[in-house]
């Protein structure tokens, strides 16, 4: 079971950042990202990656 878990929160995340870059891909067409965008996406993207990194360490133990 926490296998299929694991897998909804990757299909979660996955969707989330495909979400994000194509908000920000929209966003860049309108007109460019402020620079207090730019840094929430980049934080955003790093939170993620912290996240799914924390999960396959606990997965391990």
């Amino acid at each position: 079971m926490s296998h299929s878990k694991k897998d909804e929160q990757d299909d979660l995340q996955k969707y989330l950042e495909e979400k994000a870059k194509q908000e920000q891909e929209s966003e860049k067409e309108s007109e460019p990202l402020s620079a207090y965008e730019a840094c929430v996406v980049k934080e955003s993207a790093k939170i993620h990656e912290l996240i799914a990194e924390a999960q396959k360490h606990s997965k391990d133990k």
